[in-house]
């Protein structure tokens, strides 16, 4: 999870000369040293690692910034009506996981939308995640017609088709806004300032069932790797390890979050990676690979050096119910800066809610702000302009 150039660099280090090597002066020396081929590319290497990820950055607020407006551009004026916020408005942090019946949301249907119009809206869909991710999120959205087959007219209209765009602010390269795109089993939020940072959080994916039981696409698992990497983990640990890191015999009913607006750390917080061997670290980083490599590139890349900079062996692993696949089951990976929940509980372990949340930096609360006081606006509340 460090960047490549460390390596790199370790292997085509440039020894010091001592000053007075070979009789030359001191700045014959350093002249000596800058014109060396090796020290040229040492430096282009740390600068494409530092340049790199902010390029990276730029470019992938710049794609969600065309495609957003390419999607309003779309839109029919009532249809604009209805998919646009201000972005300090009570609407911005509004989210849940659960069916609409149950939870009434705001922005325009992909079923109330032309082709030209849904092509636009997988278009901005597609900028905030990487191809895994876009593929994932499709997915999810077409097991809703698989439970409008499984549930045979049950009382919850499962539509592919029932997902909302809405777009915050005005999209560009310059202040702030934002973006959203909710429905049954996906909650994905995106805030943007200044054309060059992207907060990305919450960031939900469901699947249910877990895994279709029949039918044309039986056996598809939607969020696999999510559920084999943790569980690869969990069975990866000698016993005393496992005494520590599954805190019940039960699993809970869902995600100890919820949709709560603002999370704190859970406890307990489990085996630490610092406890863990080398090949049980890299498990680790499986699974939190699980969810970073759905995120656009840039966007999983910041994350990682996030977790790096906070201090990885900080990082905790719970779990809690029975190892065994096909059974009630619930994880969590959980560092100083994020969150990672997982449960398959309901349906009798077949239905999954999993999710990755940031403690401070959830609909890019400290993003607006730190943009606000950029801007000379003092301290911003959880929202901007």
């Amino acid at each position: 999870m460090s960047c490549p150039c460390v390596a790199i660099l370790e292997a085509r280090r440039v020894r010091p000369v001592h000053p007075e090597t070979n009789g030359l002066p001191k700045s014959e020396v350093v002249m000596n040293l800058l014109r060396s081929p090796r020290f040229v590319v040492a430096v282009a290497l740390v600068a494409a690692c530092v340049v790199g990820p902010m390029v990276a950055a730029e470019r992938t607020a710049s794609n969600m910034a065309a495609a957003a407006n390419r999607f309003l551009e779309s839109l029919t004026p009532a249809q604009r009506a209805d998919a646009t916020f201000e972005l300090r408005s009570d609407e911005w942090e509004k989210w849940h996981f659960i069916p609409t019946e149950m939870f009434p949301r705001n922005g325009v249907t992909i079923r109330d939308m032309t082709d030209e119009q849904r092509a636009r809206a997988h278009d901005l869909l597609s900028a905030g995640l990487s191809q895994r991710g876009y593929l994932t999120a499709t997915t999810v959205m077409d097991l809703e017609g698989v439970l409008r087959e499984l549930e045979s007219g049950g009382r919850f209209d499962r539509s592919p088709e029932l997902y909302f765009f809405s777009i915050f602010g005005t999209p560009g390269s310059d202040g702030a806004w934002g973006w959203r795109v909710e429905g049954h089993h996906m909650s994905l939020h995106y805030a943007i300032a200044d054309g060059t940072a992207v907060a990305s959080s919450p960031h939900f994916f469901g699947s249910n069932p877990a895994q279709i039981p029949s039918g044309p696409k039986a056996g598809l698992r939607a969020l696999r790797e999510r559920e084999d990497a943790a569980r690869a983990l969990v069975m990866a640990l000698s016993g005393s390890q496992q005494a520590s890191a599954i805190v019940n015999e039960v699993a809970p009913d869902d995600i100890l979050t919820g949709a709560e607006l603002a999370i704190d750390p859970l406890s307990p917080v489990g085996i630490k990676a610092s406890e863990l061997n080398a090949d049980q670290r890299a498990l680790l980083r499986r699974v939190v690979n699980a969810y970073t490599s759905v995120m656009a590139d840039d966007i999983a890349a910041e994350q990682m050096a996030k977790i790096q900079e906070a201090g990885l062996d900080e990082i905790g692993f719970v779990w809690a119910g029975p190892t065994a696949r096909g059974e009630q089951h619930y994880y969590r990976v959980q560092g100083p800066t994020f969150l990672i929940e997982y449960d398959s509980t309901q349906g009798g372990g077949n239905h999954v809610h999993s999710v990755w949340r940031d403690f401070t930096n959830d609909f890019g609360r400290d993003l607006l702000r730190e943009h606000l006081q950029a801007a000379g606006h003092g301290t911003a509340s959880s929202t901007a302009e």
